[in-house]
Order: structure tokens, then sequence, then C-alpha cells
């Protein structure tokens, strides 16, 4: 195994960033045509890791770090409890894009010696006896301070990538028949193609966040990609139906891993205070695709035949990971510095170089517990199970849709796949125009947030549920019109254009309900995200089994207006928690509640912009 594999302990550090002024000065950044062949060396050394265990080195490496650990074991937990608290210890199952934890404060030992091999002069570290590796000012390797055009190319590459992987999950949907000739098999089983690549997304994060952790996002974004391209070839040969349905599971859960990971591959890019905008891409794409999906997927299946829709995302989705191995370098803040934590103990000999994530030591059993057990126990709390209720109906509506509209246009009015496709337009103009304006949404927040911190106080997380309040009413509104404009003797133009309210009740939705979780629960925030993503997934998945037939039996009328009600009893939640939110995290084991005295330790945590 090459020198730069498995560069790190286990830790449940995720983001580290602008620790001691957030920069450093440093050798450049890495070479974009190397990144391949890192990646490859990475995943041969995870295989190796998964089959053989640690090496003797790493062994090495663990022993002297847990006696280092040992030796001065209050002060280094005292560092890590002050680096987590708020925000510091967020996976990247759901990345929390408008937090930010800046540096946690620690006193260099005034009579402590430099290394000559040590270009950064890292002291020694007075509580913990630690030569801390973080950022110094003017690194050129911190991914903060790359160029700006360099930061909006990888930025573009990044959505286009997350939107990529959207378009994989609704591409089907526009031309569902073909597969039922070519096999002989029900309108239900094909439906699958989308439900098992639906569950994959709610899977697949679940191994792929601790994976990140452990070996960078690279290795993860290259290697589950590369498995997602792969697999889409057998979707377009298949010869039977079963071959279909596996190979759809398989890529959902593959097309997961970029999923979960570009929000914070985008906090790693951006300061807080540029991220808006970038992070407004971000958030728009995971529903811009589903929404494209059977536009290109209706005139493909009309043209050419149902199996040209894979051919046409091999093509795609080839071309993207081309593009993504070539220019995306890493840029996980725990992973460099633990990385330059390592060259810098062997250049010198000295183990006490150490990147803060490394000093949380985790076993298997402790990083399977975290990600697997404590989102389910966090479902118990009544915040995060009335939010997960909440997205996962908007989640379900979106994928229900695929399917109700051609019920409306395709049976009810006799239309194409193609032109049907057309019908979702107004979806994603209403899902931009909520994209549009999330940076006043964002204003507006840090101008009230404003003046509880002037007061020394730290702003209470139902700041989060306005633009849920005012949001939440435009679902159930697009949802009636749907219903009611449905008729098959009514113009085409009334279910069309209710999209819009739709679209844009989704994306003022979401943002803000992610925030929420994030601020009421800081140390458990990535598990509670995770509980919410895993369910929303499951339900979305869910849905298209049910949604035609749920048309055929209670009427195009009373289906939309079925899910309407729902959707407007739904609204009564962020209302609820606005006035009874702050009583109910006082309740909760698991809620952050601060004390007025609290503030003080909230300073180094930041919010400006809205997200996932």
């Amino acid at each position: 195994m090459s020198t730069e594999d498995r560069e790190s302990l286990e830790s449940n550090v995720q983001e580290y960033k602008d620790v001691e002024s957030g920069v450093y000065r440093g050798e450049e950044r890495p070479n974009d045509s190397n990144e391949l062949t890192k990646t490859v060396s990475k995943i041969s050394g995870l295989v190796r890791k998964l089959t053989h265990g640690e090496t003797n080195d790493e062994e090495d490496d663990r022993e002297r770090l847990e006696r280092l650990i040992s030796n001065n074991s209050q002060a280094i937990s005292r560092l890590l409890t002050n680096y987590e608290e708020g925000y510091g210890s967020l996976g990247p199952v759901e990345q929390p894009i408008d937090h930010e934890k800046t540096a946690t404060e620690f006193t260099p030992d005034p009579v402590t010696d430099f290394h000559e091999n040590d270009p950064w002069k890292y002291p020694i570290c007075q509580e913990t006896r630690m030569r801390l590796v973080v950022f110094v000012d003017g690194d050129e390797k911190n991914p903060q301070n790359w160029g700006k055009g360099y930061k909006w190319f990888l930025t573009m590459l990044l959505g286009t990538i997350c939107f990529n992987v959207a378009l994989a999950s609704a591409i089907v949907t526009g031309y569902m028949k073909g597969p039922m000739i070519s096999f002989g098999v029900s309108e239900e089983v094909v439906i699958l193609t989308v439900t098992l690549f639906v569950l994959g997304f709610g899977f697949g994060p679940l191994l792929f966040a601790p994976l990140s952790e452990e070996f960078g996002r690279n290795a993860v974004y290259f290697s589950t990609l590369l498995v997602a391209v792969i697999f889409i070839i057998p979707c377009a040969l298949a010869k039977n139906i079963g071959t279909l349905l596996v190979c759809r599971l398989i890529d959902g859960l593959a097309f997961s891993a970029p999923m979960c990971l570009i929000g914070g591959s985008l906090a790693d890019l951006w300061k807080i205070e540029e991220r808006g905008l970038a992070m407004t891409i971000f958030s728009a794409a995971p529903f811009i695709g589903p929404v494209i999906g059977p536009l290109i997927g209706g005139y493909i299946g009309d043209n050419v035949g149902w199996r040209w829709l894979y051919w046409v995302l091999l093509i795609f989705s080839g071309a993207m990971y081309v593009l993504f191995v070539i220019f995306m370098p890493e840029t996980s803040h725990s992973t460099i510095l633990k990385a330059r934590a390592k060259k810098l103990r062997k250049t010198t000999g000295d183990d006490r170089y150490r990147a803060l994530p490394e000093l949380k030591v985790r076993t298997a059993k402790q990083v399977a517990e975290e990600t697997l057990l404590r989102p389910l126990i966090l479902l118990s709390e009544l915040i995060v199970f009335l939010i997960t209720i909440y997205m996962s109906v908007i989640y379900g509506l979106l994928y229900m849709f695929f399917f109700a509209y051609p019920v409306v246009y395709s049976e009810g009015k006799g239309w194409s796949d193609s032109k049907t496709g057309l019908m979702f337009i107004p979806i994603a103009v209403g899902v931009l125009s909520a994209a549009a304006v999330s940076p006043i949404i964002n204003k507006k927040y840090n101008e009230m947030a404003d003046t509880y911190r002037s007061k020394g106080e730290i702003p209470p997380a139902e700041l989060r549920l306005i633009p849920m309040m005012i949001g939440c009413w435009f679902v159930p509104i697009g949802l009636f019109a749907f219903a009611w404009s449905s008729y098959p003797r009514i113009s085409w133009a009334g279910p069309c254009f209710s999209g819009f309210s739709c679209g844009l009740g989704f994306n003022l939705l979401y943002n803000p309900a992610n925030n929420y979780i994030v601020d009421s629960y800081q140390h458990y925030a990535a598990s509670a995200l995770a509980a919410k993503t895993f369910v929303r997934s499951i339900w979305g998945a869910c849905v298209p089994l049910f949604t035609i037939q749920m048309y055929h039996r209670l009427g195009y009328e009373w289906a939309s207006t079925l899910m309407a009600f729902i959707s407007l009893a739904c609204c009564a939640i962020p209302f609820a928690f606005y006035v009874y939110g702050a009583r109910i995290r006082k309740w909760s084991r698991y809620a952050y509640s601060p004390t007025p005295d609290a503030a003080v330790k909230d300073d180094n945590s930041e919010s400006t912009t809205n997200k996932n």
C-alpha cells in the first residue's frame, strides 16, 4: 500500500474549518493529473484494509497515538469538546451548508522548539503537548484560498454531478411502457426501476459517509461513480426484468454517494460569507434533475426506444465521470490536514504532529453505532420525527408527479410521453424561483439573528422556521389547483402551471427544515439528518408503487385533493414548533437548548447561507 493510503485513524470530526485563522501556507495545490492514480491507490488500500486489517505500521502508529492521548487525555478531551461544540462534529450524510466551525483556540508553549523539516513551524500546544497541524495564513492548499474562478469551475462541476445523479433517478419515468412491452411485465413491476433506485439513496449514505471520513471525499466519489456508470450498461442491455431491477438498485446505491457528499465539498471550497450563491445552485439541483428526467426520457423513448434512455444516461454520466476524475481535487480539510500531519511525522520523526480529527479515535463498533443506531434513536425525538414526516411528504409528492402527470395527460388527454414531459417545466421554474430568493431569505435571517447576538444571546432555532411558515402554503395551493383542473375536458394549462406553486414550495420548505434540525440538535445533527434522509428516501421509493392505483380508484381530482389535504395538515408543523419548539428542546435528552450564558460559547458559530 502506498504512503498516501489510509491516512487517518477513525474519526468523527468531519468538517475542519478555518482552524487558527483558517488558512496555511505550504505546497501547491495537488496536480489534477495524478488524482486518478491516487484514487486507484486509495481504493486498493480500502480493499486491503477490509480484507486483511491494518498493517503493522498502522498498528504501531495507533499505539503511539493512544499513548500520547492517554498522557494528556483531559486536555485533549476539552479541546475536542470545544471543537465539537455547535457544528464541529457534523458528518457528511447531508451537509448543513450554512454552518461553519471556526478556530478552536489553544495556547502554544512559550518555550517550544521547531523542526527544521517543518516549513509551517507548528508549535507544541501547551495544553495537549501535541503539535496540532492546522491551516496557517495564506495556505495555498486550503481549498478556500484557491482562485475564485477555479472554485466556481469546481462548483459548477459538483452541481452538474448532482444534477446527473438526480436525473438518473427519474429519466426512466419518461417512457415506462417500453420495458413493459419488451419483457411482458406489468406496469407495477417496471415502476420498481424507480423504487429500487431511490431505495439506494436511503441506504447508501449509511455506508459512504463514514468511508469518506476515513479515506477522503475523492476516494468515495471516484469509486462509487465508476460503479454507477458501469452498471448503466447492463440496464441498457438487459435481457430480462430481473437484470434491469438489480442493476438499478446497484446504481441507486452507488449514485447516492455524491448526493450526500457534495454539500460538504462546497462548504470546503467557500468561506461562509461567500457561500450563498454556490449553495443555491446545489440546493436546486436535486429537484431540477428529477423534473427534467421525464422531459428528456419522453422524447428519447418516443423516438428511439427505451434502451436509449440508458445509453444517453451512460454517455452523459460517463463524460461527467471523466471530467470529474481529471479536474476534481481533494477538498476535505480533514483529509488534507491528516495527510500533512502524517508527512510531518515521517520527515521529522516526531509523533506529536497530529491533526485534530486524528485525536478522536473510534472503534468500528462505535462508528457503526453512530452511523446506524443513533439516527434510529433520534427518530423518537418529536422535532426530528415530525420534520422527517413533513419532508418525506414533500419528497414523495415529487415522485408522485412522475406518475400522476402521465395519468392526467397521457391517459386523460391522449398525449404522447414526450408532450407530457413538457408539463414538468413549471415545477422546475418554481424550484429555480425559490433558489433565486434564497439570498434574500438568508439576509433576513441574519438581520433577525444579529438582534440576538448584539445582546449576547444565541439566536433561537425557531427563527429558521419563518421561511417554512411562508412556503408551506404553496404546496397545497398547487395541489388543489392541479386536482380540480385535471378534468380531461379542461385545458392543459391548469395542471401544468399549478406545478410552479408546488416547485416553489418544495424548495422553500426543504432548506429551512434542514437548518432547523441542525440548530436544534447541533452535536447530533448529522445523525438527525441521516434519519431524515433515510426515511425520506424510503417513502419516496414507496410512493410510485401506489400512485397510479390511487388515481384510478379515487379519480384524478380526489387523488390529488387527498395529497393536498395531507400537505395542508403538515402546514401546522412549522407553526407548532415556532410556538412550542423551545419548550420541546428544553425537555429533550438530545436537543440543544442553550442557557443565556451559552452565547459566549457559541461565538464561533456563524450562519449566513441556506442549503442542501
